[in-house]
């Protein structure tokens, strides 16, 4: 996703937690395409992290007008009834508040300068709602309404703020595997999505050719999801 961005002539400035090394290769692949490619370590989910991105990324020079959220605690999924509430308050923390952190840490240089994207990374599960899923889609339902409401009172100032639900993506750390058939017999594709589908929806959004659309939640999931109109 940073280096699409990239790729689209933009400065990048990679946010990691844990694997700083690969946020470093990430960054540096920026820096090859010719583009200056900065990291950043910190917790989003606390007001001290959210706060040394920002910081760090205004040493790189004006505060960025392009912000991608994407970030989840990671837990185990069982039934609302045996979910721990620890995690109910960990997904709030992660897809809630963290918008709301990142936005007051950044919209309001893009409303100064009359232009500015939001992406906020969903999932599709938020419209599947199977069961098991109910931490994750109690967290990631309140980041779809956050972030509509943010449309709705940054439209304004030139801002859209937009969101990609991406389905059970190949990557990393979820690679493709034979115990996957079940999920894919179910995508009208049949197919797993791939990393870089996802970060192709992310810079449409972040783009001018997506200048007219705002408050989008936009599956990338193989049509695995279809809103109804």
């Amino acid at each position: 996703m940073s280096v699409l961005v990239a790729r689209a002539d933009a400065d990048v400035v990679v946010h990691c937690l844990k694997n700083e090394a690969k946020a470093e290769e990430l960054a540096a692949e920026a820096r090859a395409i010719g583009v200056d490619g900065t990291v950043v370590r910190g917790d989003v989910t606390a007001k001290g992290g959210v706060e040394a991105i920002r910081a760090r990324a205004l040493e790189t020079g004006e505060a960025p007008d392009i912000v991608v959220a994407n970030a989840v605690i990671q837990y185990g999924w069982t039934s609302v009834l045996e979910q721990p509430e620890a995690d109910y308050e960990s997904q709030f923390r992660s897809c809630v508040l963290q918008n709301v952190m990142l936005a007051k840490a950044f919209v309001p240089a893009m409303q100064a300068r009359k232009w500015g994207r939001y992406v906020g990374v969903n999932t599709e599960c938020v419209m599947q709602c199977w069961p098991s899923q109910s931490a994750y889609v109690a967290g990631k339902g309140g980041m779809d309404r956050l972030l509509r409401v943010l449309a709705k009172e940054v439209g304004g100032d030139g801002i859209t703020v937009n969101q990609v639900a991406p389905g059970w993506t190949v990557s990393e750390n979820r690679p493709e595997s034979d115990d996957a058939q079940w999920y894919r017999d179910r995508v009208p594709l049949r197919r797993r999505g791939l990393d870089q589908e996802i970060a192709n929806a992310v810079a449409f959004l972040a783009s001018d050719l997506a200048s007219f659309i705002t408050g989008c939640y936009l599956p990338v999931c193989g049509g695995n999801v279809m809103p109804g109109v």
